[in-house]
């Protein structure tokens, strides 16, 4: 949201008019609660969680084990829903999609980086890169896009290589391409650098913070590194529960 001053001349008198540029969050979590069962014991894993992000924003999540980071991916992802409170993705209540409507939402307009990659190690690269298409039924699936992506994250030349052919940060690079395939309004990343060391981590970093920019898809990524959650233009902790916006 922004403001912008609009000058008019109406009569020869000038008025100064003040507009309001608005833009809907991407992702809105609206005091959100979420609690599951130890035994015979409530335990909280979300306390009164509010969040809103804009398309293009790359957030990233730090905080302790059992903290809440898994608890909220779930979350965003549709895969849980909150016992209390509201979740809106793109201007639309979470709760109230049908569980096909959430098996599409996965499937279209979210895309996921895991800690471990991931891929299938029978198929080729250009064939990894494809299979969410081909998981949602599309009836071509755009090879024109495969090779643009491939291009993007700098593998073209190992479309046909399989996963065991790749170093660590090649196959989190096809893993990339993978989740960005489908045009994701989201994109969910779990330490995705957990399995690199610093200097592929870093710059695998750099690769999704430029998908963020580029398609202006809206990262949100767990990390336990500071140096990896510093590259972020968003900054959150998650501990007990509880989040906290950390400003920089």
């Amino acid at each position: 949201m922004f403001a912008e001053a609009l000058r008019v001349i109406l009569d020869g008198t000038v008025f100064q008019i003040s507009c309001q540029l608005m833009t809907t969050p991407i992702i809105q979590f609206i005091d959100v609660y979420k609690s599951y069962q130890s035994g015979s014991q409530p335990v909280t894993a979300l306390e009164a969680v509010n969040l809103s992000l804009d398309a293009g924003d790359f957030v990233t999540i730090m905080g302790p084990s059992g903290g809440g980071k898994t608890t909220l991916l779930n979350l965003l992802a549709g895969l849980d829903l909150p016992d209390k409170g509201k979740i809106i993705l793109n201007g639309r209540k979470v709760s109230d999609f049908s569980d096909h409507e959430l098996t599409l939402l996965r499937r279209n307009e979210i895309g996921f980086v895991f800690q471990f990659f991931n891929l299938m190690p029978t198929l080729t690269v250009m064939e990894n890169v494809e299979l969410p298409l081909l998981l949602a039924h599309s009836s071509r699936t755009d090879s024109e896009r495969i090779k643009t992506l491939l291009d993007y994250v700098g593998l073209w030349h190992r479309a046909n290589s399989f996963p065991a052919e790749l170093s660590g940060g090649e196959m989190q690079r096809v893993a990339i391409a993978r989740a960005l395939v489908h045009q994701p309004v989201i994109l969910l990343a779990d330490e995705p650098t957990g399995n690199l060391d610093s200097e592929n981590g870093l710059k695998i970093i750099g690769l999704m913070r430029k998908a963020a920019t580029d398609f202006k898809t809206t990262v949100v990524m767990v990390t336990h590194n500071p140096q990896v959650a510093a590259i972020g233009n968003r900054h959150f902790e998650i501990r007990d529960g509880k989040l906290t916006d950390q400003i920089t």
